[in-house]
């Protein structure tokens, strides 16, 4: 803790503190295109803190942001921060060297998750106001860990408010134009052609789905971290008629 170090310094008319990790590598050369927002998954701030200061937990992120909205500095956007770990969205792999991630402090699933407080928001805005506009970031490049890693990671979650950041066009939302009535059911196990079209249309946004007609564990995941996104109150893994027409929605405004 003895790293931290009050600054007055505006990176950008930005306010931070400075806890600056040791954990991070070059970018060579890649040029930043994303960012991924997390949750800490820490009991506290001081633990993720901590953490990220040392060397032995191989883990970093640019920014942290507190509950009371403090933010911190942890590594320099010129360098790459290990926060993505093994990630892929379309054709981009292993995530760090193209991206800026941003921990937002919550307990995380399984822990005390909770709902992330308006200071913390408020906040996340400035920062993306400041990072989309000085790297000419698109929107739909805003992304949830758990769509990069749907195998591995669940976060920012259920209770982060995508919707709130797209009223302030720092996030993507789809439309709500398209609507398909048929009921579309498919159980884990099953296999058919609609499966494979569904799959495609998923890698069309940017996940990387098998090339089967395999309702296969992947693809339960990936629904997941979809409904996780864009269905919050209905996370099942199951494709049903909700999950095809956001889909339908997002595939229209690609």
């Amino acid at each position: 803790m003895k790293r931290i170090m009050k600054s007055k310094k505006i990176e950008n008319k930005l306010s931070f503190k400075k806890s600056l990790s040791p954990n991070f590598s070059d970018r060579n050369n890649k040029r930043i295109k994303y960012v991924i927002i997390h949750y800490t998954g820490m009991n506290s701030l001081k633990s993720c803190l901590s953490k990220f200061n040392s060397r032995s937990s191989e883990v970093s992120c640019h920014w942290l942001i507190s509950k009371k909205g403090t933010i911190f500095k942890i590594v320099d956007e010129k360098k790459s921060a290990w926060h993505a770990g093994i990630s892929s969205w379309g054709k981009e792999r292993m995530l760090n060297s193209s991206s800026i991630g941003i921990e937002l402090d919550n307990p995380g699933h399984g822990k005390n998750y909770k709902q992330f407080s308006n200071p913390q928001m408020k906040s996340l805005e400035k920062l993306l106001s400041t990072i989309l506009k000085k790297y000419n970031i698109d929107k739909k490049n805003i992304l949830s860990h758990s769509e990069i890693a749907p195998t591995r990671k669940a976060d920012p979650g259920e209770l982060f408010n995508w919707k709130y950041l797209a009223k302030k066009k720092l996030a993507y939302w789809p439309s709500e134009e398209i609507t398909i009535k048929k009921n579309i059911f498919f159980s884990l196990g099953d296999k058919g052609k609609e499966i494979l079209i569904i799959k495609k249309k998923l890698n069309k946004i940017g996940f990387n789905c098998s090339k089967t007609y395999d309702f296969d564990l992947l693809l339960k995941s990936i629904i997941e971290a979809f409904q996780r996104r864009y269905l919050p109150d209905e996370i099942n893994g199951i494709i049903n008629s909700k999950v095809c027409s956001k889909i339908e929605n997002i595939i229209k405004n690609t």
